[in-house]
């Protein structure tokens, strides 16, 4: 039986279908056209039987179709379920995903069976159950970034080059992306900095442009055509050479919170309308993961703020209450302790006090002075502050701080201070005594916190936001402490401590409307930074 066309059975129109199909009489194949024979590697005169056809369809596939075949060489009509598509194995020894479409043939006995091309509609499920699977994994990302990267790795994954080029005001940029190796290195050798530096002009990519205003995505039969539009003539030659001819491109547009975040393009031989529909819908569901990070981030700072208030509340509450207990305490002991030293100052006139005598007077002069500062450090941690603001040198006030600290210890085992001050730090405007005051007890902290022979480190620096002065010491420092825990009052970190040095220099910088940070030195000691605005 040849290849011809039976008279009476087919038209002349349908040898010339691209669409494979056959003619089944009885057990046999009475007509293949071009397209079938192709498929199976068949010459123009040859013509398998319905077990040779049968052999060429997956293992799987075999369970329906020889019963088809069996009932078919019967002359009965099949009662078995046609399955949506059948995989079949081509002259070029690869499996082709087909769907069979049966009617009747011109007369009972023949049935005309075609075989459309499966390939794309399954592409296209496999890759929207990917896209789907991927974005319940993209909700639970807690950073941009993580979710720009898993995106492109799961584009990537399926047979594309993909980029996310990002929208930073009038340019844009690539962001995280999977392309050849060999085009990036090239690209960034002939624009001197990595593709990720490389700024574009939104102006100059009208096609982008139309993308982020239409918010529609646009596909490119030409990839080609594209990279001429968006990178120089010599990076786009050198694509052209590295990349397969016949490559398509998308873009898609990335809205976050309505507003356009960037662009989603992706590059492959194996991209068509169907499968770039389904990105441009994995497009919008990346806007969707991002949004949601920036929800939950927006949350977080909420929670923090509100964790903040509270926290302040509480402290506002323990001062009240510790102030109305410091105006008792230094009412009723200031006026002893002021007799007290009167007293003292009696006694050290006296001649006949002996050496025993002048030792104890001095010994109770000392006492006395020292219950004095506690009171006068317990009402400065409580007393409200009204800052009278006027130039301060944050520099000088360390220099008199050390001065102060340092003076008449001279016979005595001490730190060693490095001071650096940087020159481009301008005055501030602050309540000078307050600031002093807080400086004064950063300063004594550090030196009493480091051992003979240490070093205490001062920096001052300018900052965005203000002037910074950081203070280093090598003491035991507050490693497992909470590091907001050592501005509370009488939180002691030293046995000889009082606790209140640390919540004034707190209180002054917060009523500068600074920031104040402790935390440890990674070689051991502790560090505080204090922020003040200029």
């Amino acid at each position: 039986m040849s290849g011809r066309v039976p008279p009476g059975t087919l038209d002349g129109l349908l040898p010339a279908l691209p669409v494979p199909l056959f003619v089944i009489r009885g057990d046999r194949l009475v007509f293949t056209n071009t397209a079938m024979r192709t498929l199976l590697g068949l010459r123009e005169d040859e013509l398998p039987s319905l077990q040779e056809l049968t052999a060429r369809f997956g293992q799987e596939e075999r369970a329906w179709v020889e019963p088809i075949c069996e009932a078919l060489s019967r002359g009965e009509q099949p009662t078995s379920v046609q399955p949506a598509w059948v995989h079949v194995r081509g002259a070029d020894g690869r499996q082709h995903l087909l769907s069979p479409v049966s009617a009747p043939g011109r007369v009972p006995e023949e049935q005309l069976v075609l075989l459309l091309d499966a390939e794309g509609g399954d592409a296209v499920r496999r890759l929207s159950t990917m896209l789907v699977s991927t974005a319940a994994e993209l909700l639970r990302c807690r950073d941009e970034n993580a979710v720009l990267e898993l995106a492109v790795d799961a584009v990537y994954r399926e047979g594309f080059y993909v980029s996310v080029m990002l929208l930073e005001g009038d340019f844009l940029r690539h962001g995280p992306m999977r392309q050849e190796a060999e085009s990036l290195a090239a690209a960034e050798q002939l624009y001197g900095q990595s593709v990720h530096e490389v700024r574009f002009p939104r102006s100059g990519m009208p096609h982008l442009a139309e993308v982020l205003t239409s918010r529609r995505a646009a596909f490119h039969p030409d990839a080609f055509s594209m990279v001429r539009r968006l990178h120089s003539p010599e990076v786009a030659d050198n694509i052209q050479r590295i990349y397969p001819p016949g490559s398509r491109a998308l873009d898609a547009p990335i809205f976050v919170e309505d507003e356009p975040f960037g662009v989603l393009a992706v590059q492959s031989t194996t991209l068509t309308p169907a499968n770039a529909g389904a990105l441009e819908l994995f497009a919008q569901l990346m806007g969707a993961a991002l949004e949601n990070v920036r929800h939950h981030r927006a949350a977080d700072a909420r929670l923090a703020e509100v964790s903040r208030l509270q926290n302040e509340l509480i402290a506002s509450e323990r001062l009240t209450a510790l102030g109305d207990a410091a105006g008792v305490v230094a009412h009723e002991v200031r006026n002893p302790l002021g007799a007290i030293l009167n007293t003292v100052a009696v006694l050290k006139r006296e001649p006949r006090l002996g050496a025993a005598g002048a030792s104890a007077v001095e010994m109770l002069e000392e006492e006395a002075i020292r219950l004095e500062d506690i009171v006068r450090d317990l009402l400065d941690a409580v007393r409200p502050l009204e800052p009278r603001p006027r130039p301060v040198s944050i520099g000088e006030l360390v220099h008199r701080a050390l001065a102060q600290l340092l003076h008449g210890r001279e016979e005595l085992p001490k730190p060693r201070v490095a001071f650096d001050e940087a020159p481009d730090v301008p005055d501030l405007s602050g309540d000078e005594t307050l600031l002093q005051l807080a400086v004064t007890h950063l300063m004594r902290n550090a030196i009493q916190a480091s051992p003979p022979g240490g070093t205490v480190r001062v920096a001052v620096r300018r900052v965005p936001d203000g002037v910074s002065l950081g203070v280093e010491d090598e003491g035991p420092g507050i490693e497992g402490l909470d590091p907001r825990r050592v501005f509370e009052p009488f939180f002691l970190t030293r046995a000889n401590g009082r606790g209140l040095g640390l919540a004034i220099v707190r209180r002054v910088v917060l009523a500068h409307g600074g920031r104040v940070h402790a935390g440890a030195r990674p070689e051991g000691g502790a560090r505080f930074e204090l922020v003040l605005p200029l």
